[in-house]
């Protein structure tokens, strides 16, 4: 049996989620765990707390104590730096910061190899939720076909309040806004970037394959309108933010974050508020569904936590996808068909995107939309123009 660590944690970052981290280990003290050090960017800020304090990160890595790097500040490229001089340094380092990892999840696993250092990030995705370290330990076999779910805890927060509580999109933002589930500048949230990042961290352990995001088409719902929230309500449905991962018959695997047009029958039309839903779907075992809090300090500061006592017990990801296919991981394409609907503003809005056929239109002075077919390529071809134009879309199944 692995002996326990006791761990001396250097943290960096003292935000929402890094003060709740502090005030859970306060809690629940658990045993060997203690954090030692603090980087701030303001020294000089009087945060409330008895904690030893310092603005230069040499402090925290020239200190032959600490055993543990944890770091959880907004700054991707920042974030970066302290990541990889951890792991240059072996040591073992939490990370919840998911646009960094995003963007260098590749490098950070080869980092490991190379140096011994370990990071565990299952904060990163879905708060509360403990996907990643599932998909490492349980679905870690070819029998998984998809991982669908709602991503981000803000941006449902805003959307359960436009459905449930009939309050405007710009009322519920506020709101959310308020509640500290959206920043001041809530495009990360509303716009699907965060659930983007998500969704390519969720990939890599769910089938090996790490996609540049920049390849994946999103879209958010920023541009939500009255006319939308009605047509969803004529059908029957709710619009959810979803990002999606699934593997094709051909091996290959397709990936989006879209809003979707739910029927309640889908396991997710009923997650509300800031709570995130992810639903994994296997060859054998067909659909399983797992449900917690998306966003707020203490159910990510929990997430974080978990972290932190694994790592006592040397705990680290294996990436079993990517060492069994090495060589023939699925590859990523856009080449999927399927149905939106599409609202636009003006006549020629409807040529930004290809349709393969259309079989519902709609147009008055004041809305105009369509029901169509097309393609993940073509939406993604369009994705600059769509955001531009003020448009909306929506994955539309059939059930």
């Amino acid at each position: 049996m692995t002996a326990r660590k006791h761990l001396k944690i250097g943290l960096f970052g003292f935000g929402t989620v890094g003060r709740a981290l502090f005030e859970l280990l306060k809690t629940t003290r658990p045993d060997g765990v203690e954090i030692k050090r603090i980087c701030v960017n303001n020294i000089n800020k009087d945060r409330g707390v008895s904690a030893d304090f310092t603005d230069n990160p040499d402090d925290i890595f020239n200190d032959p104590e600490i055993n543990m790097i944890v770091e959880l500040i907004d700054n991707a490229e920042a974030s970066y730096g302290i990541i990889t001089r951890a792991l240059r340094q072996g040591l073992p380092a939490v990370s919840g910061n998911k646009k960094m990892l995003a963007s260098h999840l590749p490098e950070l696993i080869e980092l490991q190899t190379v140096t011994g250092g370990t990071l565990l990030y299952d904060a990163s995705a879905c708060g509360s939720i403990p996907v990643i370290r599932n998909l490492e330990e349980y679905y870690d076999n070819d029998l998984l076909i998809s991982v669908k779910g709602i991503l981000n805890g803000s941006s449902n927060y805003i959307l359960t309040k436009v459905f449930k509580e009939h309050i405007s999109y710009d009322t519920a933002l506020r709101m959310a806004q308020e509640a500290g589930f959206a920043e001041s500048d809530p495009s990360l949230d509303v716009d699907g970037w965060d659930a983007l990042s998500k969704l390519v961290i969720i990939t890599v352990h769910a089938f090996g394959t790490y996609v540049d995001p920049s390849k994946i088409f999103t879209f958010g719902i920023s541009s939500l309108s009255e006319a939308d929230i009605r047509f969803a309500n004529e059908k029957s449905r709710r619009i959810k933010l979803v990002g999606h991962v699934e593997k094709l018959a051909d091996g290959r695997i397709c990936m989006c974050v879209i809003p979707q047009l739910l029927s309640a029958d889908k396991y997710i039309y009923g997650v509300d508020d800031e709570f995130n839903g992810v639903v994994i779907k296997g060859l054998c075992y067909d659909k399983q569904f797992m449900f917690g809090r998306g966003a707020g300090g203490f159910p990510t500061g929990s997430a974080i936590l978990s972290d932190i006592t694994a790592g006592q017990y040397n705990y680290r990801y294996e990436y079993k996808k990517r060492q069994t296919h090495a060589g023939e991981l699925p590859e990523f394409t856009n080449d999927v068909c399927f149905r939106i609907y599409y609202r636009y503003n003006r006549p020629e809005d409807l040529n930004i995107i290809d349709f393969d056929s259309i079989s519902e239109k709609y147009s008055s002075a004041s809305v105009n939309y369509v029901v169509g077919t097309t393609s993940l390529k073509a939406l993604h071809d369009a994705a600059p123009e769509l955001r531009k134009r003020r448009v909306f879309l929506a994955a539309y199944p059939k059930s």
